[in-house]
Order: C-alpha cells, then structure tokens, then sequence
C-alpha cells in the first residue's frame, strides 16, 4: 500500500472553529493511514514551502562550514540539553548493524538564548530555527488531538503528556539533516545515508528537499518509496506512541539510500520529532498490558545509546 495524502485544510494552522463532523471525517483518514501504513501525507497544513526552504537555506550554509567552525556547537557540548546541537558525518548510526550514517544533523532540542548558537555567516539561526520548531510544535498538537479522536479517547488524552514541548524537561527536537554528494569510492561496505530505524517518541513532522532515497516499510513488508511532495509534510508514528496505541497505531520503519551512481546531488530533510514530557510515564491505553509503562526520558535515552554507542 502507497503512503495516502490527506487534506488537513479543516483543521490548519491558523483556523478556530472546526465543526465536531469535519474533525471526525479526518480523524477517520488519519487513523486509516496510521494503522495501514504507519505514514501520512497531509498537505494544506497552514505550514508553507516558503517557510521550509528558508529553514533549509539557513541549515545549509551552516553544514557548508568548515569543521572547525561547527564543532564548538557539537552534540554534547551544552550542559542544558545532551541532544542538543551539531552531528557530524558518519557520527550516528540509527541502524547500529551498519557503519555510521553519511549525514550531518543540527539538533534544535533547546530554545534557549543564553546559549552558544551559530551566528558567523548565519546571522538570525536561532531565531528562524525556533520559529519554525514553534510552528511544528503548533501542528503537531492539532495532529495529536485528531489521532487521540481517531481511537475514540477524550482529544486532550495524547496532549496532556506534551504540555511543555519547547522547555528542558521535554526532549522534543527540530532535526536538519543535510547528505552530502556521496564518494562511492570511501563508502564502507552496507553503509547507507541513513541506516533502518523506527523513530523514538510520539510522532515525526519531515519536510524533504527533492532529492529522494527515502523509503518505508509498510504492514506488508514491502519497502515503498517516500519521494517529497512539496507543500507536504510527511508525518509517521514513533515508537512511544505504537506502545501507547496497544499497536493500533504502526511505528514503521524507514531508510535513505545511496544515491545512484555518479549522482553527486545533496539531500536535506527537517525532521521534528515530537516526544512526550520526560516524566510522562506511557502506559497502553484501553487497560492494555500489552507492554510495561515506561518513563518517556528512560525510553529516549536508552535509544540514544543504541544509536551512539559505537561512537
């Protein structure tokens, strides 16, 4: 089965009064392409491509940096936030079976501004970067609502564990993630530009750049691909939310290939990874025993681990 696009016109940033039928029909869809697939489309989101090209435009001129210049702001170096900051190439790999990833990422994990952010040649990173995670913050709390409907639960029972996305006891992240041309001839053997993975939290927000390699593997086992819609975001449950769901909802998998051959193309992609309240303690809904309750920052960091170990 394709991954299904669906209208979120009714419910779009920025529109307040949204009658309980038109909530219902679209909490049907969602649901459809949750538990079918695991991925959805949505276009008409009040989030526009001009937003994301500019977030884009910002991140790239950042990974063009010399080393030097983007590793006093690495991962790790901010006592607020581990997750926070720069990836270099090859530094995670999200399939711990295969060599490190040929990507670079940017972790906007905390909005804080009395920390070290780039500025030389990037002037205004911080702020459009926080801007757009608050606008992905914003549709991500509509899309939640709607999935809780989906599964006949009260609207407020997914959000009341995301009240503070945005502050340091939430782990929530805006990820750009840049693939840089690819030299067939120093990729290691079942390297790829993102090894298989299942996400960790809640949900995923990804806009994409043209170029593809994104593939997903649906409920039948078949790796389809996830090409960029512009004017799209492609949204996918996580790990957390399948435990929560009992199931219901499908966390899949997913992969970046290898460019073809003599294709020296980049890639980039935004990813906001919405994950609950660090205390939040996930427990199955419907009085499922079907997996243990687990602490939101337990679960988070004990997939860092996985995903850094060998670095």
């Amino acid at each position: 089965m394709e991954i299904p696009v669906v209208d979120f016109n009714v419910y779009e940033l920025g529109k307040t009064n949204v009658s309980d039928d038109s909530l219902e029909k679209l909490s049907h869809e969602l649901r459809r392409a949750f538990t079918e697939v695991g991925f959805v489309y949505l276009k008409n989101t009040g989030i526009n491509q001009d937003e994301v090209e500019k977030v884009m435009g910002f991140s790239k001129k950042f990974f063009c940096f010399p080393e030097n210049m983007k590793k006093p702001f690495s991962r790790g170096n901010f006592s607020c936030d581990v997750n926070h900051g720069w990836v270099s190439l090859g530094t995670e790999s999200l399939n711990p079976r295969r060599p490190g990833d040929l990507k670079e990422a940017f972790n906007t994990t905390s909005l804080r501004a009395d920390i070290n952010w780039p500025s030389e040649g990037v002037d205004n990173f911080r702020d459009v970067h926080v801007s757009f995670y608050l606008r992905c913050k914003d549709l991500s709390l509509r899309v939640l609502r709607v999935m809780a409907l989906g599964l006949g639960l009260e609207a407020e029972v997914f959000l009341s564990a995301h009240k503070h996305i945005g502050s340091d006891v939430n782990g929530t992240t805006l990820r750009t993630l840049y693939y840089p041309p690819v030299n067939s001839t120093c990729v290691k053997e079942n390297q790829l530009r993102c090894g298989e993975h299942s996400d960790y939290g809640s949900i995923t927000l990804l806009f994409q750049s043209s170029a593809g390699g994104l593939q997903v593997l649906n409920r039948a086992g078949e790796l389809i691909s996830a090409p960029s819609i512009p004017g799209t975001v492609l949204i996918n449950i996580a790990d957390l939310m399948q435990r929560w769901t009992s199931d219901v909802y499908v966390s899949a998998v997913h992969r970046v290939l290898l460019p073809p051959a003599c294709d020296s193309s980049t890639r980039q992609s935004l990813a906001f990874f919405v994950q609950p309240d660090d205390e939040a303690i996930i427990s199955c809904c419907y009085g499922s025993d079907k997996y243990p309750p687990v602490k939101s920052i337990d679960y988070l960091l004990s997939r860092f681990k996985d995903s850094y170990g060998k670095n």
